[in-house]
């Protein structure tokens, strides 16, 4: 599925706007774009909505905020990912979107470590 101008300006926007916790860059996938960091991803866009990735430590904060997680059908049922919208003020403020992106990117970081903890047992 094509994504449109406005989602392509809008993914734009936002790597731009998470530039302050490194190198971001998007790549299109899923009819929407993944946003990666040192090879990690840690938010996805989809309908022009970012969300970002979340985990036991983290969740409760964007649940405590009242924002969903990104869900998706798979046949005809929905299928929920470990990535919340993002709060709307991330939006908007450099500082809000350093915070937010960097928990996310540590939760990245945390989970690509305990993947490479359980390969070794």
């Amino acid at each position: 599925m094509p994504t449109s101008q406005t989602e392509k300006e809008f993914a734009l926007y936002i790597v731009e706007l998470m530039q302050s916790i490194g190198p971001v860059h998007h790549k299109r996938m899923f009819g929407g774009y993944g946003l990666f960091l040192e090879g990690l991803m840690f938010g996805i866009i989809a309908d022009n909505t970012l969300y970002l990735k979340a985990d036991n430590e983290t969740e409760n904060e964007f649940k405590d905020k009242g924002l969903e997680p990104f869900t998706y059908e798979k046949k005809g049922k929905p299928v929920s990912l470990s990535y919340f919208q993002a709060p709307e003020e991330t939006l908007e403020d450099y500082d809000e979107m350093n915070i937010w992106a960097n928990k996310a990117y540590a939760t990245a970081l945390r989970t690509a470590q305990n993947k490479a903890v359980l390969a070794k047992k």
